[in-house]
This record gives structure tokens, sequence and C-alpha cells, in this order.
């Protein structure tokens, strides 16, 4: 909902302040996201964004992939209202949001061409980002990206002090949760038939990890 009048009273406009919510990390990344998509997405088809939090990236990336329809997800309400508010800005290829979580099995769709899925495993417990590869291998076909971003170890790199003081905080706000090993989410590629493809450097020490079927 857009407040273009004054005759749409002052409610209104709160109501979206409320419902159209901000993350300040997404005018940092999205466009470095936009970049590796741009790399890892083929033609067209459907992309399944799962996490996707307040929108923004899908009203953003949406724009950039007109041949993709755009199916955003989330398992909070509050995440899918401030999608659907976003999705105004988006382009016309942006879907309405559909609840999911990536922990069950219950997926709201049984196909996708391509999955995206930003900063959810570390503010989540491990049986998400286990739920992420096993939905993966139901909905995609071979070749096809599983795209993840976000934080993470990585043996043999040495860790930002930022990225430890980040694990620490999420984890006294909930002890499943924390930055993920990228050895642990290699195996777990590996164990379901997925192999990483691509491993693409991101701002304030992040990642973007691509697996696909093999």
């Amino acid at each position: 909902m857009a407040c273009h009048t004054r005759a749409q009273g002052a409610q209104e406009c709160e109501s979206e302040a409320m419902t159209r919510n901000h993350a300040p990390a997404t005018l940092r990344n999205r466009e470095p996201i936009r970049e590796v998509l741009a790399q890892e997405l083929g033609e067209g088809g459907l992309l399944l964004e799962i996490a996707a939090s307040t929108g923004e990236h899908a009203a953003y990336l949406s724009h950039s992939f007109p041949h993709w329809q755009w199916q955003p997800t989330d398992p909070d309400p509050n995440a899918l209202a401030s999608i659907a508010a976003w999705r105004e800005e988006g382009g016309g290829n942006l879907l309405s949001p559909k609840r999911l979580d990536a922990a069950f099995a219950d997926w709201p769709l049984d196909s996708a061409d391509a999955i995206l899925c930003v900063n959810m495993t570390h503010i989540s417990p491990p049986s998400a980002t286990e739920g992420l590869f096993a939905g993966a291998s139901r909905l995609l076909t071979a070749g096809a990206p599983l795209i993840i971003y976000g934080p993470f170890f990585e043996a043999g790199v040495a860790t930002a002090p930022s990225n430890r003081q980040f694990d620490e905080s999420l984890k006294s706000r909930d002890a499943s949760w924390g930055l993920r090993d990228v050895e642990w989410l290699d195996k777990l590629a590996d164990d379901i038939g997925f192999e990483r493809t691509a491993r693409h450097e991101m701002p304030a020490n992040n990642l973007t990890l691509v697996y696909r079927i093999r």
C-alpha cells in the first residue's frame, strides 16, 4: 500500500511504515548478489526465494531478472506482510509471498528452476539448512542452482573478528543459531547428491555458495 494523497490519511501511512520492514544490510549487498545471480542463473524460469525476510531483495532483484518468475517465501507472518508490501516496488514477475519453513518438508510448490537463500543459515537451527538441501533436492533438476548467501566459517581461511563477534552474539540469543562451517554445508550437499560449483566472496566478510545437483 502506497500513500499517494492526503485523503488516504496518516493512519494508512503509519500502517505502511509498520508493514514494509527494512534491513539496513540490503542496500549494501543487493547489487553484489545481483552480480552473482547474473553469472549463475540461466535464461529464465521460476526462482524460489527461501527466507525472503523483508522482501527488499525480491523487490530489487525481480526487476533485474524479468525472465524469471520470482516466488518469495518466509515462515514468519510479519515477514510475509512486509514482502507483500514491498511487492509494489518489484517487477511484474514478483509473485505473492507464500509461507514456507525450510525445516519442514511441506513446501508449497513442487518444482523450481533455481533457489536463492539469503542470510538464513546462521539465524536458524541446523534443521533449517538441512531442510533447505532436502527441499532443493526435491524441487531442482540436474544442473539447477541452489544459491546460499551469508557469513560462514571456512577451513584454512582466517575468520574476521567481526564474524566471530557476530557468531557469539547469535549464540547468546539462541544456542541453535550461529555461523555454519562451509565444510558442513558441503557434506550435506554431497550426501544428498549436490556438489558445490562456485564460491563468491561478498561484502562484509560474507560468501555466496552455489550448489547444483550432479
